[in-house]
């Protein structure tokens, strides 16, 4: 079965370009052309990816990113305007796994998503078979063959770039990641953000595992170096 995308778009001839686009590389695409639809939709369907623009009518895309991580993990990416730093921020910090900024290259736009789509597809599957106590620290706990997170016995939900970062940082605890390395090992070589996405990702991560985000005890800095997990 082939992968099952939402586009989020107020601009009905680009929102055409990419479902055309899309259902060439044999994807299922819906589209929606504002946020209520977007979010009407987002909840009676099991997505594999939503791209979603920043600016819609009704609800915007923020917004609709953070309603969204209230009851799924679906990977989102982001379409924002040129030179709208803030507003790429904001979506990471929203939830979001990436964004894009307009206009585009169609050809990039797919390279994102498969990219995406490959790591989250393949990511549990890869992962070998291994005893749940072997990823519990502290009350902190994953469980890699479901993707799942606790902490003391209550499930977290995280996004699946936010799992990949905690699984890579509990498998190799007290090894030091530079953001670089981070940004190449979770999101691949061929992505063109920058490290800021790893930063937004680790003090969104810290926000929902650690008792204290300003003191973190699992998810430590290595003042000008990187990250490292704490065991």
């Amino acid at each position: 079965m082939g992968n099952y995308i939402l586009v989020v778009d107020d601009e009905k001839l680009i929102v055409k370009g990419i479902k055309f686009s899309l259902e060439q590389d044999d994807m299922q695409v819906d589209v929606a052309y504002d946020g209520e639809e977007a979010l009407r939709l987002a909840r009676a369907n099991e997505y594999s990816l939503i791209l979603l623009d920043v600016m819609l009518p009704k609800i915007d895309g923020l917004e609709v990113c953070r309603y969204i991580r209230e009851f799924s993990a679906v990977p989102i990416i982001m379409v924002t305007a040129k030179g709208d730093d803030m507003d790429k921020i904001m979506g990471l910090e929203y939830g979001a796994d990436d964004y894009i900024t307009k206009p585009f290259n169609i050809l990039e736009l797919k390279a994102r998503i498969k990219a995406i789509l490959r790591r989250s597809v393949s990511k549990p599957s890869a992962e070998p078979k291994q005893k749940k106590s072997q990823f519990y620290v502290r009350g902190l706990e994953i469980v890699p063959e479901s993707r799942r997170v606790f902490i003391d016995g209550k499930e977290v939900n995280l996004t699946a770039k936010e799992f990949d970062l905690l699984e890579l940082f509990m498998k190799n605890p007290g090894k030091v990641y530079s953001r670089e390395a981070l940004l190449s090992t979770v999101w691949g070589y061929d992505y063109p953000g920058d490290v800021r996405t790893v930063d937004v990702h680790v003090r969104r991560l810290r926000e929902k595992v650690e008792s204290n985000p300003g003191e973190p005890n699992f998810i430590v800095t290595k003042w000008g170096v990187g990250y490292y997990f704490n065991s």
